[in-house]
């Protein structure tokens, strides 16, 4: 059984794809005005805001889970979604210019391992952090439908799996804008000879790849996750022949070419809350001050350069985080330098603005020493995150 499948794939058949199609869940959460705003562009309309929780809103608890099943069930009752029976869907993400190519499949759950260390086809590129997979679970374990934000990465140099897909024979099923500057997507049903040999190409990596890595998670670490703690989980309830073909054992990605020019990675910075900001910049200065790496901190409007030591970690981000979770402070994780500067103009905040990771070394980092401290690097700004579109059955 291969690493990365045909699905049965569903997509939404409605009026107006650009309301159905919103941004990942874990993107905005410390700017709720942002998903106010989706609350009201998708008002009266079929929408997947209806069947994700975002994680700006999680405080609310098992209430929204209760609606998002029962939303799930009622678009399947319905018959919102047509169902492409083993599909793959090339997918072409069109913002600022830049063309980023994609595949929708479904990967194996049984070749996937987030702990520290793994050895599996599919690794983690950040640290799980355990505390967070629960509430991911409680709405994941009695859903009828996944709807993919997971972005894989493959590390093919030459090009061979996706790049080709551009010219294949396929047959178009969306093309539209996506809302809130998320720019436009086009995605097509891959003919049964250019899906095969997107796998045979798929298969040519795997034979080749470094350490038997073949997929790195490069957005949606914890989503991946969970499906794995909850297919676990559900296996045990199955007997050795309903395990091989058991739905929720596959996972429905997007997969990436590491190479793609129009893939670019970016920091993702922090900013700390309800704290002290002179408090928190002197003792980082003084239990972590070197001349190793450089971070900028911002706190009430002013901007400076803090000097780092590389003694807890060969990277800038990893001495950072280990000294905010040393704290104890509130932190969140945010994407791109004006909204860390926009929160750290409010009293009690301060933010730290992290170097440029060079995407090129990934695939060796994780090989050489696991899981990278979490929330390392971004694939691209907030809103060139992955829009949820397609779907899949899970039980």
């Amino acid at each position: 059984m291969s690493t990365f499948n045909r699905a049965d794939i569903l997509l939404p058949e409605v009026k107006d794809m650009s309301k159905w199609s919103v941004i990942a869940c874990d993107q905005f959460t410390s700017q709720p005005e942002y998903w106010e705003q989706t609350e009201k562009l998708t008002a009266g309309a079929p929408s997947a805001l209806n069947l994700i929780y975002p994680e700006a809103y999680l405080g609310e608890g098992s209430q929204r889970i209760d609606k998002i099943n029962a939303a799930m069930t009622e678009y399947l009752d319905k018959g919102i979604f047509r169902e492409y029976k083993n599909s793959l869907i090339y997918i072409e993400r069109i913002i600022d210019g830049k063309v980023r190519q994609g595949l929708i499949g479904a990967v194996d759950l049984e070749d996937y391992d987030y702990s520290a260390g793994a050895k599996s086809r599919i690794r983690a590129t950040e640290g799980t952090v355990m505390e967070r997979i629960p509430p991911r679970v409680e709405i994941r374990r009695f859903a009828p439908l996944e709807l993919p934000h997971i972005m894989l990465l493959m590390d093919d140099m030459k090009k061979t799996v996706i790049e080709p897909l551009g010219n294949a024979e396929k047959t178009p099923v969306y093309d539209f804008e996506l809302m809130q500057g998320g720019g436009h997507i086009k995605g097509w049903v891959l003919s049964e000879s250019a899906a095969k040999a997107a796998l045979d190409s798929i298969s040519a990596l795997a034979e080749t790849a470094e350490d038997g890595l073949l997929f790195a998670v490069g957005d949606g670490n914890h989503s991946l996750a969970t499906a794995k703690v909850c297919w676990e989980e559900r296996k045990k309830q199955l007997s050795p022949e309903k395990i091989k073909t058991d739905p929720a054992r596959f996972c429905l990605v997007e997969l990436v070419n590491i190479h793609s020019p129009a893939l670019v990675f970016e920091p993702i910075h922090r900013v700390a809350f309800d704290c002290d900001p002179n408090r928190i910049k002197k003792l980082l200065q003084e239990k972590c001050g070197g001349d190793d790496f450089e971070i900028g901190c911002i706190s009430a409007g002013e901007e400076s350069v803090i000097g780092l030591s590389n003694r807890t970690s060969k990277l800038a981000v990893g001495v950072l985080q280990q000294f905010l979770d040393d704290t104890g402070v509130r932190v969140d994780y945010i994407h791109g330098e004006d909204v860390v500067r926009e929160l750290a103009a409010k009293p009690g905040n301060i933010g730290f603005l992290l170097p440029k990771p060079d995407k090129s070394e990934l695939f060796s980092a994780v090989i050489a020493g696991g899981a990278l401290p979490r929330k390392t690097f971004s694939m691209g700004e907030a809103n060139e995150k992955r829009y949820y579109i397609e779907a899949k059955r899970i039980r």
